[in-house]
């Protein structure tokens, strides 16, 4: 699908109120394969591949901005009105500034893994993987992804998740990620969640990356908000935990 002067993977299943699945850095659409097929019985669910990730091509001046501004033209070339969005990690940092700017077209919001502005060492983080990246490939920074954000409760007993997020990692295009990298490292804080919002916080115990923190002062800036931290899990939330997940989100929407 052509956005924004980028091309960009969608895939759309089902019928009925629309939701709208945001990944996180590293990450495709199929992160959310397991929630997609659940709720594509009684939602139109679409699932977005960010530029530079995935199936969707590089693009230039890639930032959480641009992404939302994508996730908008998604919605208008799908003549989707509004949708219930679920985001995950450096998705979170999209979907608020998509609610922020476009508060019209969402109607509930999903954090999974939800991630802070990053402090200064971790932008320089997110600088040198990209520079990682654009040296030595994917294969270079898959080992610590699987490593550092995983739980080791996932990694021991269910082995097929870190297979998996190791295969989402090394098929990414890397100067595309270096780009999402990079984007993630100039990211700003898009401001509180509107209170008139419906707001779902979903996090591991074992999330460094989004940690239980995060999730509990939006939800106290937010007021009303739901916060589930699932034990033994880790940052990729739908994935470790994806029937936690799959029923939250039903019951959510």
């Amino acid at each position: 699908m052509r956005i924004n002067g980028k091309d960009l993977a969608v895939e759309v299943e089902g019928e009925g109120p629309a939701v709208l699945f945001v990944h996180g850095l590293g990450g495709t659409s199929n992160f959310y394969q397991i929630q997609a097929g659940a709720l594509a019985a009684t939602h139109r669910v679409i699932r977005v591949d960010s530029a530079g990730a995935g199936r969707s091509g590089l693009a230039d001046g890639i930032s959480v901005e641009s992404h939302a501004d994508d996730l908008a033209g998604v919605l208008d070339a799908l003549g989707a009105e509004s949708a219930a969005v679920v985001a995950h990690s450096m998705g979170t940092l999209v979907a608020r500034v998509f609610a922020n700017t476009y508060p019209g077209r969402i109607t509930a919001l999903a954090l999974l893994g939800a991630v802070r502005e990053p402090a200064e060492a971790g932008r320089q983080a997110q600088r040198d993987r990209a520079a990682v990246l654009r040296e030595k490939g994917t294969a270079a920074v898959a080992p610590g992804v699987v490593a550092n954000a995983l739980s080791e409760t996932t990694r021991r007993d269910k082995p097929e998740v870190a297979a998996f997020v190791r295969e989402l990692v090394m098929r990414q295009d890397a100067e595309g990620y270096a780009r999402n990298c990079e984007a993630l490292a100039a990211a700003t804080d898009p401001g509180p969640v509107d209170p008139a919002l419906p707001l779902l916080l979903l996090t591991g115990d074992q999330d460094k990356v989004g940690p239980p923190e995060a999730s509990h002062e939006l939800a106290d800036a937010h007021g009303n908000a739901t916060v589930d931290v699932l034990p033994g899990v880790g940052h990729w939330t739908a994935l470790e935990a994806a029937d936690a997940v799959t029923e939250h989100l039903r019951k959510f929407l």
